[in-house]
């Protein structure tokens, strides 16, 4: 009954990719599906598929999901979350060296959030109203053109 979305936004927040997913499922299953759908336009010629660098929030901080980016070669910044830098300080020298995190790139990912809220400023989006899982997407892609438009 209940469906999550997961976005990807270029630095001014509009929508690159979307992928819906059934309410239970978790952020991070749906990396490598949310990385494959982004298509970055060029002036010409076809678009890009790798953006230059990724900030992604703490739902991402798991290992599985750092070997993908940095097997995709994508730049990312991720924070770490307490229970990890815990795990770490406890191993002490075998640890290992903390991952790179620089606060000023980070600061952008509130991007995402702004475009999820002018998601929401369509009705029918916030609601739900649509029943099936296909026509709310349509609808959803529908918006973030009409974004892409705007903006």
């Amino acid at each position: 009954m209940t469906t999550k979305l997961h976005l990807a936004c270029e630095g001014r927040g509009r929508p690159l990719a979307v992928v819906l997913t059934e309410g239970q499922r978790h952020d991070s299953t749906q990396l490598e599906a949310l990385l494959d759908a982004i298509r970055i336009p060029q002036r010409r010629g076809r678009p890009r598929k790798r953006p230059a660098q990724l900030c992604l929030d703490r739902g991402y901080s798991y290992e599985r999901c750092r070997q993908i980016l940095r097997r995709r070669g994508l730049r990312h910044v991720i924070p770490t979350r307490k229970d990890q830098r815990e795990q770490r300080r406890q191993k002490g020298s075998a640890g290992g060296r903390p991952p790179r995190f620089a606060p000023e790139v980070y600061q952008k990912r509130n991007e995402v959030e702004r475009a999820i809220n002018r998601l929401k400023q369509f009705r029918a989006l916030a609601t739900r109203y649509e029943k099936r899982a296909a026509t709310y997407l349509a609808l959803v892609l529908f918006a973030s053109a009409i974004l892409w438009i705007r903006h």
